[in-house]
């Protein structure tokens, strides 16, 4: 079976987004990149939210942009490739490998799960990952802390009053100062 897996980067107090809405620490200098793209090559299909959805619509037609190096085009390559369901209440269409959700996210994880084939189902968006932590449908957390302090904005874990036990399955420090977690949930 697909496991279902969070992947986010977040500030060192738990934010992906800080109070002005920007995340621009988050921006993979080369060792991440090279890092997000063997983590790419694992995924299935990305469930994603509407602003990350939004966020990443440069990499549709990045291929296009003369400044970009073959390493940021070998993961803009991927990502186009990789299916989308987008889920949003406010689009009426998407662009590229991607379609705009027809049902609820559980369903949509259940149709994943029961289709033949490889890689995750990556969940994409702090909202819609607080929603499938909710269902309890998250089997991963792939967390990547950046060393930086925001002081506030878009929390990057569910805060549902529900507790949810852990285990450390791998670390990885990058020269950065970003540390790696990953986290298997305990059923």
């Amino acid at each position: 079976m697909r496991s279902v897996t969070y992947s986010m980067s977040v500030s060192l107090d738990g934010y992906v987004a800080g109070p002005d809405g920007r995340s621009d620490w988050a921006v993979p200098d080369d060792e991440m990149l090279a890092f997000s793209t063997e983590q790419l090559r694992d995924v299935g299909v990305l469930l994603l939210g509407r602003r990350l959805y939004e966020a990443m619509l440069y990499w549709e037609t990045a291929d296009e942009d003369p400044s970009l190096d073959d390493a940021r085009r070998r993961w803009g390559a991927l990502w186009r490739a990789v299916p989308k369901v987008v889920f949003s209440t406010t689009l009426t269409a998407v662009q590229g490998n991607a379609r705009l959700a027809s049902r609820g996210l559980v369903r949509e994880v259940e149709r994943w799960e029961a289709e033949p084939g490889d890689g995750d189902i990556a969940i994409g968006g702090a909202t819609l990952a607080a929603e499938a932590a909710a269902y309890g449908l998250i089997d991963e957390y792939r967390t990547r802390v950046c060393p930086v302090l925001v002081g506030g904005g878009l929390s990057s874990y569910p805060q549902h009053e529900r507790h949810v036990d852990l285990e450390l399955v791998e670390t990885r420090t990058f020269a950065s100062g970003i540390v790696y977690l990953r986290h298997r949930v305990l059923r």
